[in-house]
């Protein structure tokens, strides 16, 4: 008996480890010092890290600080490894991650976007262990998939890539007219000129290189068209390429501004949720200042909300 109890007393301590370990390394709470201190140490190492890979790339910074460097990054890889095995075993104990088992949340981290990069934030370092025939130059560019590490701290990829799901259709159409554009341009391009410029034209595959730089730019200028009628479908290529261009910005840009309104209506109905009763708990005002974090919506902004809808409520309702 006394065995049972020590085995589930020191269960229940681990699970309360795993637990503290994971909000550590999750995005940081305010006020959760340790948590932050994490947040801004991992950003730091990352930071100086990507500093490193492009001081490698210069030969002689490489060769009178190379040992430098190389402590630096078997560091820096050290904290990775340790921080990917924390966040596969302190997983189990997230309740909102996907899977209904321990096993199961830890897989689904593994093989999640945030999960892929941090194992690709070590293995770089360790292949060369493994293979010793690595190119070291594509290892170097392959470190650089660190910056991605930020995602844990920034939901900018997870916005963007919100955005872009929400206005997939519209997205779908402008894609499809640029790539009508792109044959096009291509294939009359070619007709114009493959006679006189048969090294730059020779084929409407290879037109289309140029098509879609002017296209999306404004061209580099090292390929152009000589002929009139040539000049002629350059220029209009160029205009249609400001309007295709023009549209894809304005779906992200309209995407983006219906995500944030979305996320303020959403946070304006929890504050009124919680000032049904006429007064805000400690346990209401914990998820409210959770849900303005995972939002990204500035603190000021939240409490020009709360203000807003607190004289609206009732100007003598107790915050």
């Amino acid at each position: 008996m006394r065995h049972y109890v020590v085995f589930w007393g020191a269960l229940s301590a681990m699970n309360v480890y795993r637990q503290r370990i994971m909000e550590i390394l999750s995005k940081g709470d305010p006020d959760d010092t340790v948590s932050r201190v994490c947040d801004i140490f991992l950003s730091i190492l990352i930071i100086l890290n990507l500093v490193a890979v492009c001081l490698e790339s210069v030969d002689s910074i490489n060769l009178q600080y190379h040992s430098a460097l190389m402590v630096f990054e078997w560091f820096s890889v050290t904290v990775f490894l340790v921080e990917y095995l924390l966040r596969i075993w302190s997983i189990a104990a997230d309740d909102s991650a996907r899977g209904a088992t321990e096993w199961g949340r830890r897989g689904s981290y593994v093989f999640s976007f945030t999960g892929l990069i941090d194992l690709a934030a070590i293995l770089p370092s360790i292949l060369p262990l493994i293979m010793g025939g690595v190119d070291l130059r594509w290892l170097r560019v392959l470190r650089l998939l660190r910056l991605l590490k930020m995602s844990h701290y920034s939901s900018a990829l997870e916005d963007l890539g919100s955005a872009i799901y929400e206005e997939r259709r519209s997205f779908a159409a402008t894609l499809y007219l640029l790539a009508i554009a792109l044959f096009l341009s291509s294939s009359m391009m070619y007709l114009a000129e493959s006679d006189v410029q048969p090294e730059h034209f020779q084929s409407i595959p290879q037109t289309m290189w140029w098509s879609l730089i002017t296209l999306t730019t404004v061209g580099y200028g090292d390929v152009y068209p000589i002929t009139a009628i040539g000049k002629f479908i350059g220029a209009l290529t160029a205009l249609m390429g400001v309007c295709t261009v023009a549209l894809l910005t304005g779906i992200v840009a309209s995407a983006f501004s219906n995500q944030m309104a979305r996320r303020e209506a959403i946070f304006e109905a929890e504050i009124n949720a919680a000032m049904s009763d006429g007064i805000i708990t400690t346990d209401e005002k914990l998820h409210i200042e959770a849900l303005r974090a995972r939002f990204n919506i500035p603190e000021e902004h939240a409490k020009t909300i709360l203000g807003l809808l607190s004289e609206k409520k009732d100007p003598d309702t107790p915050l």
